[in-house]
């Protein structure tokens, strides 16, 4: 643990060194200090593997897959090719044998070398495409590994703190009994950034796609009676809405940190939120449109990015909107924000149908 954090635990605390108290807190240090042992070494493992994104492996592993796709085409035209070649002559390009005639025959034999070379090249990209596939797999396992390595010790720093609230009940001073409240809050924000982290990692894992109809109108109304809304605010969603066939869960987290985010954008003294719609010919085309404080034009980009916030109280994790364009873009949709600063704030987004 950091010397001055040390010092000035114990200055808050203001403990007599000869008492069983003061020996009570040296333990509560050491404990602390053990908690953060390997922390940072592990969260920067982690944010490095992170650098690494999985839709980044998952979009190489597309564009692999289909170049495979258009080499089997190049040989399956090519074999055709040579059955036609057989009964003509051509005239041989620049190379060796320069003016001279070439029979069918031999054109034939050139053209299966080549061919032969091409599948030479797609086996190895096959193995390519299988390397990456083991590599994004590792990637995940990687992540929870961490991420349950890294929530260790915020668990036992939460409950050393709950235990000297506990046995030092009305006697600790405010000072004190505030900075464990901080240090407490600082843990959940911790949790929620690791937790935040693993969420983004596991987007593309088709294997965690559970697919199903989605009641849109349901989904929204139930996310509405979960989030704690101010008196003050009003949402309000269309009569008509459609069923659409997604993972619920990754629907209802881009409707979630969307709503959240808006209620949380909201500085008038009547707020009010809107969720749009419009259906699209090959998408559903969604909006979650507040009149908050809006964003300026610069961060319009920014605010997209992993680990990017405009909180200025630094409470936010700057990894919900990267969720949530990851997800939209999974769908093979698109998001994007139209915003005023003072006027109010409308993130657009599409789900392909």
């Amino acid at each position: 643990m950091h010397s001055l954090l040390v010092r000035q635990i114990r200055k808050f605390l203001n403990i007599d060194p000869d008492t069983k108290e003061f020996l009570d807190m040296e333990k509560f240090l050491s404990a602390i200090d053990k908690s953060y042992h390997n922390f940072e070494d592990q969260f920067s493992m982690l944010q490095r593997a992170m650098s690494i994104s999985s839709q980044e492996l998952f979009e190489a592993n597309q564009k692999l897959q289909q170049e495979a796709e258009r080499q089997k085409k190049v040989i399956t035209r090519l074999t055709d090719a040579t059955k036609t070649l057989q009964l003509l002559t051509f005239k041989k390009q620049k190379g060796d044998h320069q003016g001279q005639e070439l029979t069918g025959i031999e054109l034939a034999t050139l053209i299966e070398e080549q061919a032969n070379q091409i599948s030479e090249v797609e086996k190895q990209r096959e193995l390519l495409l299988k390397d990456l596939e083991k590599s994004n797999k590792e990637l995940n396992d990687y992540a929870h590994v961490v991420s349950h390595d890294l929530k260790s010790p915020l668990r036992s720093i939460n409950t050393l703190i709950t235990w000297i609230k506990e046995d030092n009940q009305g006697k600790l001073e405010t000072t004190t009994e505030n900075n464990l409240n901080l240090i407490d809050q600082n843990i959940e924000k911790m949790d929620n950034l690791i937790s935040g982290i693993l969420e983004y990692s596991v987007i593309d894992d088709k294997a965690r796609n559970l697919e199903s109809d989605i009641n849109m109108i349901d989904l929204i109304e139930g996310i509405i009676n979960l989030i704690p809304i101010s008196d003050h605010i009003t949402i309000s969603i269309p009569n008509t809405l459609p069923i659409i066939h997604a993972d619920p869960s990754r629907i209802k987290q881009i409707f979630q940190n969307l709503i959240n985010n808006a209620i949380h954008a909201i500085d008038k003294e009547k707020g009010e939120i809107e969720v749009l719609f419009e259906e699209l010919p090959d998408f559903w085309k969604f909006g979650i449109q507040d009149n908050g404080k809006g964003i300026l034009k610069k961060y319009h980009n920014k605010i997209f990015e992993i680990f990017q916030t405009l909180d200025d109280k630094k409470v936010s994790t700057g990894i919900g909107l990267s969720i949530v364009k990851k997800i939209v873009e999974f769908y093979n949709g698109e998001i994007w924000i139209e915003s005023e600063k003072g006027i109010g704030t409308t993130f657009h987004f599409t789900l392909k149908k």
